[in-house]
């Protein structure tokens, strides 16, 4: 009976491993089901200052409020409404683009490259975590379980792709409001003629909308992966106490 038993489990080595891996990473995935929400929050709030600007700019008229020559005065034909006290974006006079608007590109910007590090990182991982997956077929003690593990292995590899897209979608919106000019010279003489810019901040913040839902999408994947964690290690534990 020991001898079979010994064929159909893995070693104790291996159990230890798998073991550890499912504390840590189960520990690991619960940070991650939940700070990409706060994630996806903040780039929706990005996104409705540039639509709030948007909004304002595709019916505003330039020209008599535009007249004040008194520097850092506020620019009464460019900031939207209720927009100051919300975001800080103030447009004044004199001056080129707000300190606001330059900072909530860099913000977008390091979460781009973020989004982008993890997923390489995640993409990498997934594919030797598959391999080990694989190897466990070779123990029929685990045999009900190994959906279970390609189930978590699956989800965070879809979620790798998803922050590759993401970061994809967010330096796709830099290079939209790299088309603008937010200096209010000329926003006025734009807004004055064709009114390219409200088109191009629409556009940007579809895109930064999208990749909030993308970055729910992805804390949803790794948040089914919590149950799976826990009763894969379970078994590994009862092996480990025979």
């Amino acid at each position: 009976m020991a001898e079979n038993e010994a064929q159909v489990s893995p070693p104790e080595s291996l159990l230890q491993l798998i073991d550890n891996l499912s504390r840590f990473h189960r520990e690991h995935e619960e940070y991650y089901s939940q700070a990409p929400l706060r994630e996806a929050s903040e780039l929706q709030a990005r996104s409705r200052v540039l639509k709030a600007l948007a909004d304002w700019w595709s019916e505003v008229g330039v020209g008599e409020q535009a007249s004040s020559s008194v520097g850092f005065a506020g620019a009464q034909d460019l900031n939207a409404p209720g927009l100051v006290a919300e975001s800080g974006v103030l447009f004044m006079e004199g001056e080129g683009e707000p300190a606001e608007l330059q900072r909530l590109k860099r913000e977008i910007r390091q979460v781009a490259d973020d989004a982008e590090q993890s997923g390489a990182w995640l993409t990498h991982a997934m594919e030797q975590a598959w391999d080990i997956a694989g190897s466990l077929a070779a123990y029929p003690v685990l045999a009900d379980l190994l959906g279970e593990r390609h189930r978590i292995i699956s989800n965070d590899w879809q979620s790798a792709a998803l922050q590759s897209l993401i970061a994809r979608l967010l330096r796709r919106a830099l290079d939209l409001l790299a088309k603008v000019d937010f200096a209010p010279a000329a926003l006025r003489a734009d807004l004055a003629g064709q009114r390219h810019a409200p088109a191009y901040l629409y556009s940007a913040s579809e895109m930064l909308d999208r990749a909030a839902d993308l970055t729910a999408e992805s804390a949803m994947l790794v948040h089914d992966n919590e149950r799976r964690w826990r009763v894969f290690r379970a078994r590994v534990r009862e092996l480990q106490s025979a």
